[in-house]
């Protein structure tokens, strides 16, 4: 009998873990034939939710859920003890009239115990997947708090952002999405991230000979891919939760399948100072992992419109970096 695989989920009875945990229950992610057994986390005043969402977990009767841990997040070593996979969705979001520099000491203490609970309960394997924003330093302040835990085993998602770029490039080509390949996004999962159509293909091909236009490119899918997020807000009057937990689907099932050849994927992981980025930033690169281990694609040369791209966004997270120095150890 395979053993289950454990993985946590915090903020889970929030808008994109409840359109998540469904989905990783069903056996989608990691296959109709791997017990999955879900830590469902929250903070205490929704515990009564969650009770609601477990009783929806009953009653879809997945054959390939093996069991559900309820923790609260005072006590977050129950909640990720044997993990194997800890999704960190729950954060502090943005406020009206504040600023990404608030928000980050708000939500600083909160993965600084994250980071002590994942290396004090969970198991050694363990990859963390961080979605709650800021998410790169988020995932910075967790990752200095658990040094135990391989730098390699962090990860922050730029997979929306991918995804989001992905259709943009095939919806102007005319093109079905599963033509458009390897779109990597550069940077920190915010308006100065850079969506890299240059090395993106479409049907084999780049994406500026696909599409020939790149003063599109370079203009209104760059900004439309950095404002995504707010445009969505505007229209929906919610932040993006079905897209957001698909992304987070797409993020673990590329950690865990070997990269098709030609094909790369995006997250933000630590830097080991490819592409002149600071090591040990939680920096966005297109990737491609043999389903164990994973690496940053090499060789790619950028011209002076993405570099200085990639330097404003790499800019933003150093500030970032520096804003909340006391919270990691060294």
């Amino acid at each position: 009998m395979t053993s289950p695989i454990r993985v946590a989920v915090t903020g889970a009875a929030g808008q994109i873990g409840y359109a998540l945990i469904f989905r990783i229950a069903s056996g989608e992610v990691f296959g109709p034939k791997q017990p999955v057994i879900l830590h469902l986390v929250e903070v205490p005043p929704v515990m009564g939710a969650l009770d609601g969402v477990m009783m929806e977990l009953d009653d879809c009767a997945f054959p390939t859920l093996a069991g559900v841990v309820k923790a609260d997040s005072d006590h977050l070593e129950d909640g990720f003890r044997g993990c194997n996979f800890v999704l960190c969705v729950g954060s502090v979001p943005r406020k009206d009239g504040m600023e990404r520099k608030d928000l980050i000491r708000i939500n600083g203490p909160i993965f600084t115990n994250t980071g002590k609970a994942i290396q004090a309960a969970a198991a050694p394997d363990v990859r963390v997947v961080v979605i709650g924003n800021p998410c790169n330093t988020n995932c910075l302040i967790a990752m200095h708090n658990a040094p135990k835990v391989p730098k390699s085993q962090w990860f922050a998602m730029t997979r929306l952002d991918q995804n989001r770029a992905a259709t943009q490039l095939a919806k102007k080509a005319g093109v079905e999405v599963a033509q458009v390949k390897s779109v990597g996004i550069w940077g920190n999962h915010s308006s100065t991230q850079f969506p890299d159509f240059y090395h993106a293909t479409i049907n084999g091909r780049p994406a500026p000979e696909a599409i020939h236009d790149e003063a599109w490119l370079k203009g209104p899918f760059v900004d439309g891919v950095q404002k995504r997020g707010a445009a969505v807000i505007k229209a929906r009057g919610a932040s993006s939760a079905a897209s957001a937990a698909n992304a987070i689907v797409d993020t673990v099932k590329s950690l865990v399948t070997p990269t098709a050849a030609g094909d790369t994927f995006s997250a933000a992981v630590c830097s080991d100072g490819s592409y002149g980025v600071d090591a040990g930033l939680i920096f966005g690169y297109p990737l491609t992992t043999d389903g164990k281990s994973w690496k940053i694609s090499q060789g790619l040369e950028h011209n002076a419109f993405a570099r200085e791209k990639i330097d404003l966004t790499l800019a933003e997270l150093r500030t970032e970096r520096d804003a909340i120095r006391d919270l990691l150890p060294s």
